[in-house]
């Protein structure tokens, strides 16, 4: 395992990157970060900025306007970089489904590492998805 990936798995850094959701999943994800979930007891940080991530956190239907900015972002990010697509606007687009300014999920324009359902999933659900990632990453 590669230094960059053992770093990965012990304290990754996170950057959030809102597509053009309703808001509860970046209510959802702020939530953990409150003393009441208390992510930062794995190691998990929110960054500021894209080039300091090693996980990228998209929430949101990906709109023609954001889908080149979703891209740049994610060939700004240090290598490996993690992408975790959190509710059902960016697993499946949600109830914009079929929408002429919605044609694609995220998975279409970058690789997507880990899916999180639910609309919007539940900060116990994030928790265990991103564990789940970082145990997938360690060869668990």
């Amino acid at each position: 395992m590669g230094i960059k990936l053992k770093a990965l798995t012990k304290s990754p850094w996170v950057f959030h990157l809102s597509t053009g959701s309703c808001n509860n999943c970046d209510i959802e994800i702020l939530d953990l970060l409150t003393p009441r979930f208390d992510l930062e007891r794995f190691g998990i940080l929110l960054v500021g900025s894209i080039r300091h991530a090693d996980v990228l956190l998209v929430t949101g239907v990906v709109t023609r306007k954001v889908a080149p900015r979703l891209k740049r972002l994610y060939e700004q990010a240090p290598k490996p970089c993690l992408v975790v697509a959190i509710g059902s606007c960016a697993l499946g687009q949600g109830i914009f489904k079929g929408s002429y300014n919605a044609p694609q999920p995220v998975d279409r324009y970058i690789p997507v590492d880990a899916y999180i359902p639910g609309c919007p999933p539940k900060p116990e659900a994030m928790i265990m998805g991103i564990v789940k990632l970082l145990n997938k990453l360690k060869g668990k």
